[in-house]
């Protein structure tokens, strides 16, 4: 049996898996009323305040910080639990489906409502398409990050964009997720600045 490397999706299969996990993504995501734009009717491609209805509606947000960690997060998974049995190739192909698949249930009613009641973002109502497209592609640089990196350095970074995200925002993906599944109160105040 050849090694699993050579097996691995050509980047032209991998340029069509990708596309098509987007496509599927952002049809899901229309067809559950998700609007393609930020509808407060500001064009700039960036948001930087996360308190205010622009946030998760424009390209990129302090948020894309943490699909940057999702994509190095589950790609070292992957890598570290399933590397003789898969390839670069369909690793990333697998991180691009879990965030879509996350990027989905993120804009679920359920979810929303448990991160307007568990977290910090009490004005959350849910992201544009062009906005989880834009999370499914930071994602996706994660990942890359750690193809080109190795996984030391690409820990290294995983901690640095905690740290400024902290820093920034008073919320990282390390917090979010403590904060959905066991909130913490003195954290949720210190987020809102109190």
């Amino acid at each position: 049996m050849p090694p699993i490397e050579s097996q691995s999706l050509s980047r032209r299969n991998l340029a069509f898996c990708l596309i098509g996990i987007a496509g599927l993504m952002c049809a899901v995501l229309t067809a559950m009323g998700r609007c393609w734009w930020c509808e407060a009717g500001d064009y700039l491609p960036w948001s930087w305040d996360v308190w205010s209805r622009h946030n998760s509606q424009h390209l990129v947000d302090p948020y894309a910080l943490s699909h940057i960690e999702h994509g190095i997060g589950l790609f070292l998974l992957l890598t570290f639990f399933a590397a003789k049995i898969t390839s670069t190739s369909s690793r990333i192909v697998v991180v691009a489906a879990v965030e879509g698949i996350w990027e989905i249930a993120e804009n679920t009613p359920l979810m929303i409502n448990r991160c307007r009641e568990a977290t910090v973002s009490l004005d959350y109502f849910g992201d544009s398409v062009l906005n989880s497209l834009s999370d499914l592609g930071m994602c996706l640089l994660g990942a890359l990050l750690v193809v080109r990196l190795k996984w030391k350095r690409s820990i290294a970074v995983f901690v640095l964009l905690e740290i400024v995200s902290i820093l920034w925002i008073r919320d990282s993906l390390l917090l979010n997720i403590l904060m959905l599944l066991s909130p913490v109160e003195a954290i949720k105040t210190w987020q809102a600045g109190a």
